[in-house]
């Protein structure tokens, strides 16, 4: 009797957790940390313009757009680059990020997903994309844009989000940074306690992959341990066009700006022309 009593209890704590992960997942895979837009004069990033878009629902969002820094002189048309964070960052932690890796001659635009940062709403998966479509059809609707040549970069989370859009819209070529397969398999993986049937999101790399037909650039650490190499791995193989997958040495999630450093950069401003 007493052994059954702990199976019982022992059932009924899982069965709670299983509730409780169905129920709060979304938190989990979102944050969501909350920021002011950084002060441009602070950072010195004097060239930067403050802008905002307004989903359906009347949610506004706030991003930062950085134009294109002519060489030369030049006035033609520039590259524009889409840039989708992870799911713990927003623009007040990764300015530094954006202010070494941007690349020369092209302009940036980065927008803080609903309910990170300085934007409002909630987060959820569909909110997510239709933020990266505004941004999208603000990007390119820039005169000094090329709309040929838009790339769009997503790290960990934001690959997801960068995928969805490289598998909607033209893109001229779309980098991955430390991207997971799906969300089923972040599950697995961080989660093998529980079946996969109780998650909800999709957030699935390689079934957007499948239409995506530009370019595409992986990055990954190969000591990332809470999203494997081997992801990696998958995400640039499952690509039906041209891929390169980099492994950055001995690089953690959130080492890979620090370990890939000078040729990270260069490999990226040299995918995006």
């Amino acid at each position: 009797m007493l052994f059954a009593r702990l199976l019982l209890g022992v059932l009924a704590g899982y069965g709670v957790l299983m509730g409780l992960m169905w129920l709060f997942q979304e938190r989990l895979a979102f944050p969501a940390p909350r920021a002011s837009l950084p002060d441009p004069i602070r950072t010195g990033l004097l060239d930067v313009e403050p802008v905002s878009f307004v989903m359906k629902d009347g949610t506004r969002l706030a991003g930062w757009y950085f134009p294109a820094v002519r060489v030369g002189g030049r006035g033609d048309s520039a590259a524009g680059l889409l840039w989708f964070y992870g799911n713990g960052e927003n623009i007040s932690a990764i300015w530094p990020v954006l202010r070494d890796f941007r690349p020369p001659g092209a302009a940036l635009l980065v927008v803080d997903y609903p309910g990170y940062g300085a934007s409002g709403g909630r987060t959820t998966e569909d909110a997510l994309y239709e933020a990266a479509d505004l941004a999208y059809q603000a990007l390119v609707a820039r005169p000094e844009v090329d709309r040929a040549r838009v790339y769009v970069y997503g790290r960990s989370l934001g690959s997801a989000v960068a995928t969805h859009l490289a598998s909607t819209h033209s893109v001229a070529g779309l980098v991955l940074e430390s991207p997971f397969t799906s969300a089923h398999d972040m599950s697995r993986h961080l989660y093998a306690l529980f079946p996969a049937f109780i998650v909800r999101l999709r957030l699935d790399n390689l079934t957007a992959l499948r239409q995506v037909r530009c370019p595409v650039l992986v990055f990954h650490g190969t000591a990332d341990r809470l999203v494997p190499a081997e992801m990696g791995r998958r995400v640039a193989a499952a690509a039906p066009g041209p891929s390169e997958l980099v492994l950055i040495e001995g690089a953690g999630h959130n080492e890979t700006y620090e370990f890939g450093g000078r040729a990270y950069r260069d490999k990226l401003w040299a995918f995006i022309k």
